[in-house]
């Protein structure tokens, strides 16, 4: 069970860090200092996907940890 739960949190660490790179927020200069107007927009298609699996991994990441505390 240990090597389950070590497996998990790897795997969704790594899945999760790949989905946030793969998240194309502010890609210009400008919107790192506000100058973008479209900071606040719905997300949609890809992105809205992206976005759902990135908190479904980050949850999964969370609880795997939180299992191997207790275990």
């Amino acid at each position: 069970m240990s090597l389950f739960l070590q497996i998990t949190t790897i795997a969704s660490g790594v899945l999760m860090v790949v989905l946030v790179l793969l998240q194309q927020r502010g890609a210009s200069l400008g919107a790192g200092f506000g100058a973008s107007g479209e900071l606040f927009t719905a997300r949609r298609g890809v992105e809205k996907s992206l976005f759902g699996a990135t908190v479904i991994f980050a949850t999964v990441f969370v609880m795997s940890i939180l299992a191997a505390l207790l275990i």
